[in-house]
């Protein structure tokens, strides 16, 4: 199956370390050990990979003795969301195991209520922050929605299908990095933050077990915090026919003859899922270039061939328009 390279805004990366310098923690040694160049991280176009991201978190966690990043008032000691996941383990049917799950988290931590909703035919789960965390940063809220969501949709068996995220805050100048970590519609200056879906899985029984649970935790921090692989159906499609012809990296004409549709099929399709032909094409060729840089020694001109473009020049220049940045400070952050 394609796994197309994945890579993550480097807002989400702000957003991360905002916990520890809320704290009084320098950032610095946190990047430079997930081997993130500090250069990127007033880049408003800069990314990092998936790799780097996870390790951050990890780090982070480690370091700090504290899952919560240091956003709560007092930490939350590593294996409470272990703790959390099992409180909901047995549970009859997926509305019980969300109170058990509420519950337990409002026994670890003073700062967050997680309230369970009712609107009709939706249900949801929302966020309700007192005190000093009224003002919580955005990636706080993020990434506490991201968790439970998740969260949720591990035990439903692996499939909990969102249908609205509503967020307490602003529209924040990268939501446009949100499509593939938030797929449903979105929200914003709402009363609480919440993620929203269908009242009826609520009857659904829990699909997991202390053996399931145990698989889960081993790889939480990519489950948690990194986009969900998968996409709409012609996305895909596009970019898998990219990625297996590379280096030729075919034109729009080409890749719809190889797809079996006219032209303008194809471009119907993908503006119906909110892309574009050379959208796909820029961000798959970004993703590529900056994963290769950051795990390989290959020359700027082997990689310009093998992302289509004539000449090293021509590549960095297209680095530096998608990314604000030059290749060369990628390759930096590794050390």
């Amino acid at each position: 199956m394609f796994r197309p390279p994945v890579t993550i805004s480097i807002a989400f990366v702000r957003g991360m370390l905002s916990g520890v310098r809320a704290c009084g923690h320098s950032r610095e040694s946190f990047l430079a050990d997930a081997g993130i160049s500090s250069e990127l991280i007033e880049q408003s176009g800069a990314r990092v990979t998936a790799a780097q991201y996870t390790l951050l978190f990890r780090i982070l966690i480690d370091r700090l003795e504290d899952e919560g990043l240091g956003f709560f008032s007092r930490s939350l000691k590593p294996g409470s969301f272990a703790l959390v996941v099992r409180s909901a383990l047995g549970a009859p049917t997926l509305d019980t195991a969300m109170l058990r799950i509420a519950r337990t988290f409002g026994l670890l931590q003073d700062d967050v209520a997680l309230q369970p909703l009712r609107q009709g035919e939706l249900a949801g789960l929302a966020l309700r922050f007192v005190g000093s965390s009224v003002a919580a940063p955005p990636f706080f809220h993020e990434l506490l929605l991201r968790t439970f969501w998740r969260s949720m949709a591990w035990l439903a068996g692996g499939q909990l299908r969102a249908l609205r995220f509503d967020f307490a805050f602003e529209w924040p100048s990268y939501a446009a990095n949100y499509d593939k970590i938030f797929p449903a519609p979105l929200f914003f200056e709402q009363q609480l933050s919440a993620f929203w879906f269908d009242s009826a899985r609520l009857q659904g029984p829990v699909l997991r077990d202390e053996a399931s649970l145990r698989t889960f935790l081993e790889d939480a921090p990519a489950n948690i915090i990194l986009p969900r692989l998968g996409g709409e159906a012609v996305t895909v499609r596009v970019l898998s026919h990219l990625r297996q012809t590379q280096p030729e990296w075919p034109d729009l004409v080409g890749t719809a003859e190889a797809l079996h549709m006219s032209m303008s099929t194809l471009q119907r399709h993908l503006a119906i899922e909110g892309t574009s032909f050379q959208l796909l094409k820029d961000e798959l060729r970004r993703d590529i270039a900056i994963v290769r840089l950051n795990t390989s020694m290959v020359s700027l001109a082997e990689l310009a061939n093998e992302l289509g473009f004539a000449d090293g020049a021509a590549f960095q220049r297209a680095f530096k328009s998608w990314t604000g940045s030059a290749p060369g400070t990628y390759r930096r952050g590794r050390g």
